[in-house]
């Protein structure tokens, strides 16, 4: 078991140091590197564990030494249209901040990438505190997050430019699958506002606590703009949904009347030809030999009767 704070090449960590702040980068959620955590920053095994855990959750909490956050943030398949969830978890300490991913992303790693090549960077993010670093990392991560809702929102504007068009049942599936991202959008971000309010109380606690209690409104507000964006766009959903479905009724509803309508002009008509059609000895017209056209013209004459009685009615 290594005792150093040497990281061993096999290891996915990475690290950038400063005269106040270590950011520790692990790259990947497995074993090996939760051992390192647990030796060199004697991190509690059941938050260990979490980051380990195949079940994702928000959570928060805190020690003598440092807090313990966990949050996850959506990732978007363009090949499935579909929204899933990656899970970013923060050690922050006094002098460190320890980020456990499974490096899925782009944001957090290009950041990181970033700190770790420009010297600017570096002074720029890694000169004050840990928890001003977290502010960073977090406003980039929920930064990344608005690109995924101007593309629901695209969906769904598109949506509702086509379902005026003649594309009522196409957009059917459509909408389930847009509904579907939204939803669980907001099921990985429900969490967010309440961490958030626990970083503001514990801000008050750290230095430069005012400071760091705007960064964090201003956070807090990012969350709740992203959730009220989604809240937004869930509703305007489901109204398509149902003006989709009413707009399906309708034409279902029109297709029915139509078969009815056609079903009773053709009854009397059929009525007439099966009384017509009867083998018997005595029928109108039974030895005429315009029998045939006598009873064509009847049929006509029937069948205009019943459009005029549906025209006045107002039924076709």
């Amino acid at each position: 078991m290594e005792t150093s704070k040497e990281i061993k090449k096999c290891l996915e960590i990475q690290k950038i140091e400063t005269e106040k702040i270590t950011w520790l980068n692990v790259n990947r959620v497995a074993s090996d590197e939760m051992d390192y955590l647990k030796e060199n920053y004697k991190f509690h095994s059941f938050h260990l564990e979490e980051c380990l855990s195949k079940t994702q959750r928000s959570k928060f909490s805190t020690t003598p030494d440092y807090f313990f956050i966990a949050l996850l943030f959506p990732l978007y398949n363009r090949r499935f249209r579909k929204i899933t969830s990656t899970e970013v978890d923060f050690f922050v300490g006094p002098d460190y901040l320890v980020t456990v991913h499974r490096k899925e992303l782009p944001s957090l790693i290009n950041f990181f990438n970033s700190c770790q090549i420009s010297e600017l960077q570096r002074n720029k993010y890694l000169a004050d505190s840990p928890a001003a670093l977290l502010y960073a990392i977090l406003e980039r991560l929920f930064s990344s997050c608005l690109p995924i809702i101007d593309n629901l929102n695209l969906n769904v504007n598109n949506i509702e430019e086509h379902i005026f068009q003649g594309y009522e049942k196409r957009m059917v599936k459509e909408i389930l699958t847009v509904k579907t991202s939204i939803i669980s959008f907001l099921r990985i971000i429900q969490a967010h506002r309440n961490i958030i309010s626990k970083l503001l109380k514990k801000s008050d606690s750290l230095p430069s606590s005012e400071r760091l209690k705007t960064l964090f409104e201003n956070l807090f507000d990012n969350a709740d703009d992203i959730w009220q964006n989604l809240e937004n766009m869930n509703e305007t959903i489901e109204a398509v949904e149902r003006t989709n479905n009413s707009l399906i009724s309708f034409q279902l509803n029109d297709i029915i009347k139509i078969l009815t309508t056609i079903s009773v002009i053709v009854l009397p008509i059929t009525l007439l030809t099966n009384i017509f059609g009867m083998n018997l000895k005595y029928m109108p017209f039974g030895g005429h030999p315009l029998s045939f056209w006598f009873i064509v013209i009847i049929l006509v004459f029937t069948f205009i009767i019943t459009i005029y009685l549906f025209k006045r009615k107002k039924w076709l």
